[in-house]
């Protein structure tokens, strides 16, 4: 199974790194893109009996809703401040608002939260929610605490199900049912904090429990680009929930095109899934490679904005064994990230039923390590977190699918 380094040619990461994007094909591919997106586009944010939910409004919709009902549009920077800020959901509990707006307010709105219908603490901390949406579809969300230090991630969800197909993914098995809205993607964050108490919005040089986002849940975020951006654009708001950009890392599997108006308008952090080193092998095991190929997605890692050795491109690789995971393969990939501000996060292979792979040793682990940071590159081995609540790499909304499928069998 495993493919050949040999395969790429010479020379190929000089000839990425001074790549540039074709930008009429660049701006066709994300028109199709976003027209695809549309095709899975969440249900609309109000509920059956006519409220809308504020949550995952910008500040000019919120105003412009404000409006609507005869208010003067400051309404929308006081809503704003108990919402993101406060973290308070009953309009009630907003004092600055007299209660007759108030009133007015609970008829026509609501302030959202995802409902959560399981939580799960593993042994080593890591909490793992399963919510539910208003049309009764769910995601996984997983908060991982640090092992240092007194905070941690929240590893959030941008899709129902998954339409990548990684072969090493158990997660991917799931077909893609919908895209979340930006309501459904800033409120898991904010339920979260619900979960840990962290109302209101720490100040800056105030400790946070919850400091930073993984966007690498369920779901390709650049393929539900535009709901993803929404909700980091009201996460990074300063007056509101106020995390730096910094904070917030995004995993995509290489949709080459989207990277670049990620870049150019978010430029949060960027963690690319890589996997594998030659087309051959990534085309088999992340399929999206056969569209953008190794070579088009190290361009647009190199295009990239804000990259340095303070802020660099993260790169994850599952250690497969027998697959991905030779001291060939190893060298090459020090070769592909030459010139390039990065680091390697290595991945032990979690096994899950039905999968042909199996994890790396730890020895082949260890070889791999130390050739990428003989070669300048800082390659942590990831240590599995969650595994006793299947919230580790890969594993997400596996248990709870299954359990569904029981319950409709019997039904």
């Amino acid at each position: 199974m495993r493919r050949s380094p040999a395969n790429v040619r010479p020379g190929a990461a000089d000839i990425v790194s001074q790549a540039a994007p074709d930008t009429d094909l660049s701006e066709g591919e994300r028109a199709r893109i976003l027209a695809k997106a549309a095709l899975f586009a969440p249900p609309p944010a109000t509920l059956a009996d006519g409220r809308r939910d504020l949550v995952g409004l910008t500040r000019d919709e919120l105003a412009a809703e404000m409006v609507a009902i005869g208010e003067q549009p400051f309404r929308a920077k006081q809503l704003w401040h108990w919402i993101y800020h406060q973290g308070v959901t009953d309009f009630s509990r907003m004092p600055s608002i007299a209660k007759p707006m108030q009133a007015k307010l609970a008829e026509r709105f609501v302030v959202g939260r995802p409902e959560a219908t399981t939580v799960q603490t593993s042994t080593d901390g890591t909490r793992k929610f399963l919510f539910r949406y208003r049309d009764g579809q769910e995601v996984e969300t997983v908060y991982i605490p640090s092992p240092d230090e007194d905070r941690g991630a929240v590893c959030i969800s941008t899709q129902v199900g998954c339409t990548l197909s990684c072969k090493f993914c158990h997660t991917g098995t799931q077909k893609l049912v919908r895209n979340l809205g930006a309501a459904e993607i800033v409120g898991q964050f904010m339920a979260a904090r619900d979960s840990y108490g962290e109302w209101p919005s720490p100040k800056d040089g105030t400790a946070r429990h919850l400091s930073n986002i993984v966007v690498m849940g369920m779901g390709e975020p650049l393929y539900n680009y535009e709901n993803t951006a929404k909700a980091m654009r009201i996460v990074m708001d300063n007056e509101g929930i106020a995390l730096s950009r910094r904070r917030i890392t995004l995993s995509t599997s290489g949709v080459v095109p989207m990277m670049d108006r990620c870049g150019a308008e978010l430029n949060v952090n960027l963690a690319v899934s890589l996997h594998a080193v030659t087309n051959e092998l990534r085309n088999e095991i992340v399929p999206l490679n056969r569209k953008y190929p190794i070579e088009e997605l190290m361009a647009a890692c190199r295009r990239y904005p804000g990259a340095s050795n303070a802020r660099r491109i993260t790169f994850e690789y599952v250690m497969l064994r027998g697959v991905n995971d030779s001291p060939a393969e190893a060298h090459e990939l020090v070769r592909l990230l030459k010139g390039l501000p990065a680091k390697v996060n290595l991945i032990p292979f979690n096994p899950w039923p039905g999968s042909p792979y199996k994890t790396s040793t730890g020895e082949a682990v260890r070889a791999f390590a130390e050739i990428l940071e003989a070669g300048g590159y800082s390659s942590p081995v990831r240590r599995p977190r969650g595994r006793d609540i299947s919230a580790a790499c890969g594993q997400l909304k596996t248990e709870s699918e299954r359990v569904r499928r029981v319950k409709a069998d019997a039904a």
